[in-house]
């Protein structure tokens, strides 16, 4: 090709990227030129998290459903716990002094009314299993009881098991960093939620009403809140292969039936405790003492030449005597 053409060639292609068409059309409406009713929607969507067509589950023994508003005559409908119900229609009765935000459900195109919103907030959940999960780890009077179990339980159980020179986490440990690393999860997990819900509660609530899994489609402390739930089921499951590839049989049960005991304990324990501030100080202290534990007494990291036998030091091999250098 002689350098004519090239430069035709590359004149065509210049003037070609540099050539654009405009459309000189009508301009359309802007997305956001919403009717007020749209946006009274968003707004109540961006303050209460819900919003028409939302699902709840029925969580109370029962709610009662007023058939009109309140200054008209109404007959009581109830639906019951475990019933599903649909947001149909939400309004506000400025003349009542309770709660000036109605909501009308529907079970059915028979059953619905209306209803306040904080009676309906406080016996429903999100029809999502993942909100009722946190719904069922949240309740207070079940933590309190679940710390006092715990509590106790564990105790009785530890002292069984420092008796019998059983093997356990932080006290008589194996060589696997993975129980040690649960724990710690668990604990810096409970402390984390327990602070975004004194720090971040609208957010959370929002993460309530609309659960997900995915940590990346999370705001950055949801996400590594919810990215941290993912490490606990993971090295759970790294823990449980890994004992069972040092213990055996009885041993092995008896050792992750105590780790999971810890770790409930560290739930319970920095999830109350860091909402009196206290759980910081704390966790800062156990993640301390677990690691001094682990590596001052569990950890092996040398292997004899002669019999395989893992050392936590070189020198006399206890098992066959070789000298380990």
């Amino acid at each position: 090709m002689s350098m004519l053409k090239i430069k035709y060639v590359i004149l065509f292609v210049v003037s070609t990227l540099l050539t654009a068409c405009y459309n000189h059309r009508q301009r359309t409406p802007d997305a956001w030129d919403l009717s007020k009713q749209q946006i009274d929607s968003i707004s109540f969507f961006t303050t209460h998290h819900y919003s028409q067509n939302y699902n709840f589950v029925v969580s109370a023994s029962s709610l009662p459903l007023s058939d009109e508003l309140p200054e008209m005559a109404f007959d009581t409908l109830y639906v019951t716990r475990g019933e599903r119900i649909v947001v149909a229609e939400i309004t506000t009765v400025p003349t009542d002094t309770i709660d000036s935000v109605w909501v009308k459900v529907a079970r059915d195109q028979i059953t619905q009314g209306w209803i306040r919103e904080s009676e309906l907030l406080q016996g429903v959940s999100p029809d999502d299993p993942i909100s009722q999960f946190i719904d069922f780890f949240s309740n207070t009077h079940l933590l309190i009881f679940l710390a006092f179990c715990t509590v106790v339980g564990s105790a009785y159980a530890m002292r069984r098991l420092m008796r019998r020179k059983a093997d356990i986490v932080h006290f008589n440990d194996i060589d696997s960093f993975y129980p040690t690393l649960l724990c710690l999860l668990v604990a810096s997990s409970a402390t984390l939620y327990a602070t975004i819900q004194m720090y971040a509660p609208e957010s959370w609530r929002h993460f309530y009403y609309h659960p997900s899994l995915n940590p990346f489609a999370l705001p950055k402390h949801l996400g590594f809140f919810v990215a941290s739930v993912w490490a606990i089921i993971i090295v759970a499951l790294a823990a449980i292969d890994d004992v069972r590839h040092h213990l055996s049989g009885a041993d092995a049960i008896l050792y992750l039936a105590g780790l999971a005991a810890i770790c409930a304990v560290d739930y319970v324990v920095f999830s109350i405790f860091t909402l009196y501030y206290i759980g910081y100080l704390l966790l800062l202290a156990y993640v301390c003492y677990a690691l001094w534990r682990y590596f001052r007494y569990a950890h092996h990291p040398y292997t004899c030449g002669s019999c395989g036998a893992r050392l936590r030091h070189k020198g006399q091999c206890p098992h066959c005597g070789k000298e380990n250098v």
